[in-house]
């Protein structure tokens, strides 16, 4: 009997260097249903293309599928401006904090398996959250005024975003007591900008999230994603640290100009890490990113691999936050990211670990979607009622640049404009 392809190598074998496909065929086994259709595949493939040739992008990767088959693969423009190595399916991206989509199950798992409760203190798994502390202001020399938390972070807090933790890069207070704290060695590594439950900030609460993994399996994060998410899934080029083979397939990152014009930055060959992250610093591809969101879109299981069970989907697509606004970001730092609002007009919200808009997104996704991204600009959707996901990567920053976010939306809305469902 001649072996069969597996679901990870039949998906490559299509792929052209530069070009698009259509895939009418079921990658997933075991189902036969009948498949949906995309009607205009080819305006998606030159709409694609007219990114890459007016420069607005150097090059792209774009992908839609359901939960039972890939229906559109795009490739098109270079990797790098300073070669010509063409863009390809394969093609490795830097995908920042698109890792937190990885945490976040990793931590759903282990709340299925007892290991962790999602409303009970997190200091009770990892200490080092115990007795947080709140930044209440700055008092009139410009120090900071600190009062303890009226509650304890928990696991649901960590994983909505409604911790207390933010970023420096969007939050004006986070970098005054940054540099503040980092001549007073007194004062905490990083407060909270307000009680557990009562805000949403985006910021460093999946770190937090990792670790908390790490502690209850034994294992080090990329160990435990790899044995219980990447190795199930067959997501081979999704790591920490790249083999010399996925980092020839590297993307460079490019930076825009004030005139607009994009310069490629060096690749520099960053040493294996030996403390990772669950809130960046992960690599991937569009098809290994893209099984996931299958996996997730399928109620935790594909090709007869379960990373969850339907009720924590249910959980990971539900609003957490209640009327607290999510999603909108002002940047303190315009080189690395600009100002953030993907839907303006949209109310967002936020799950246990995905963003969610309340309203469906004109000409695009359906209410009830999930989203994120990575600071180079990648990016994910899920749209449960439709019942596709898809995922765009390039290599850019700023974060949210303009020119990135309207190949995005001219993609989001072509797919929905060609999708007829079966």
């Amino acid at each position: 009997m001649t072996s069969q392809p597996t679901r990870r190598e039949a998906l490559l074998q299509t792929v052209a260097l530069a070009g698009a496909s259509l895939l009418p065929v079921g990658t997933s086994a075991g189902l036969a249903a009948p498949l949906p259709a995309l009607s205009r595949s080819g305006e998606i493939d030159a709409g694609l293309q007219a990114s890459v040739d007016s420069a607005e992008v150097p090059g792209v990767v774009a992908m839609v599928a359901t939960e039972k088959s890939v229906l559109y693969e795009g490739a098109f423009g270079v990797r790098d401006l300073r070669s010509v190595s063409k863009m390809s399916a394969d093609t490795v991206f830097r995908i920042a904090s698109m890792v937190k989509l990885l945490t976040s199950v990793a931590a759903m798992q282990l709340v299925e398996r007892g290991r962790l409760k999602l409303d009970e203190p997190a200091a009770k798994i990892d200490p080092t959250l115990g007795s947080p502390q709140v930044l209440a202001g700055f008092d009139a020399r410009g120090l900071p005024q600190l009062r303890p938390a009226r509650q304890p972070i928990t696991l649901r807090n960590l994983l909505s975003h409604t911790s207390g933790l933010s970023y420096q890069l969007w939050d004006v207070n986070v970098a005054r007591y940054i540099k503040v704290a980092g001549n007073n060695p007194a004062l905490p590594r990083m407060p909270l900008m307000f009680d557990p439950g009562a805000g949403w900030a985006y910021g460093g609460s999946l770190d937090r999230v990792g670790r908390m993994v790490e502690i209850v399996s034994g294992k080090s994060l990329d160990g435990y994603f790899r044995d219980h998410i990447l190795d199930p899934l067959g997501m081979k080029d999704t790591a920490f640290s790249l083999t010399g083979e996925q980092r020839a397939r590297q993307a460079a990152l490019h930076r825009r100009g004030a005139d607009g014009a994009l310069v490629a930055q060096p690749t520099a060959n960053r040493a294996a890490p030996k403390v990772f992250s669950g809130g960046a610093g992960i690599y991937s591809t569009a098809p290994d990113y893209l099984t996931l969101l299958q996996a997730l879109l399928n109620g935790g299981r594909l090709a007869g691999t379960s990373v969850l069970r339907p009720e924590s989907i249910t959980q990971m697509s539900t609003n957490q936050i209640g009327d607290i606004e999510a999603g909108i970001l002002k940047t303190t730092n315009p080189a690395l990211s600009n100002d953030v609002d993907f839907f303006p007009g949209v109310r967002l919200r936020w799950g246990l670990g995905h963003m969610i808009n309340l309203d469906p997104v004109r000409d695009g996704r359906r209410a009830g979607s999930l989203t994120w991204a990575g600071l180079f600009n990648t990016y994910y959707w899920i749209d449960p009622t439709s019942r596709i996901a898809g995922v765009i990567m390039m290599q850019i920053l700023p974060f949210a640049d303009q020119p990135a976010l309207d190949v995005y939306r001219k993609f989001e809305r072509a797919i929905y404009s060609s999708f007829k469902p079966a």
